[in-house]
């Protein structure tokens, strides 16, 4: 096996590749374990560096001591909504952020192609359509 590098939404990560990626999986065979507080971990660890700043500035900002919030970037704990939010507070980023590329890393790692827009069959299926939506949210504006 080689490592390789490859970019996920402009964090690079490195994948093991070679003679096992190009052979096929077999219909109920067992694809790599993704542990979400890794994914997760790994994602408040990106955005703190890409931000600049020091665990000990975040743990203080989001009152968590700093030895907690390390285990939590090296996906060694288990981090509670709450402690997320604490985090993603001091972050100064919405924890659906952090959670949607939490996801969107997981989908990679699953193999799964998830689609960025709304399918016309769902749509279809429930009635209404997201210029419904938009139009209903954001009427267009009367000119005189």
């Amino acid at each position: 096996m080689v490592k390789q590098p490859v970019s996920v939404n402009g964090v690079v990560r490195w994948r093991d590749v070679g003679l096992a990626d190009d052979a096929k999986v077999a219909p109920g065979a067992h694809k790599k374990l993704v542990v979400l507080r890794h994914e997760i971990g790994d994602v408040l660890r990106d955005l703190r560096q890409r931000q600049g700043r020091t665990l000990r500035e975040v743990s203080h900002n989001a009152r968590v001591s700093l030895g907690y919030l390390s285990e939590v970037e090296r996906g060694q704990k288990e981090a509670s909504s709450e402690l997320l939010s604490s985090i993603c507070s001091a972050l100064d980023v919405p924890l659906s952020l952090i959670l949607r590329e939490v996801s969107d890393r997981l989908a990679v790692a699953e193999g799964v192609s998830i689609p960025d827009t709304v399918p016309q069959e769902f749509s279809a299926r429930y009635g209404r359509t997201l210029d419904d939506e938009f139009s209903a949210e954001f009427p267009a504006p009367a000119f005189n």
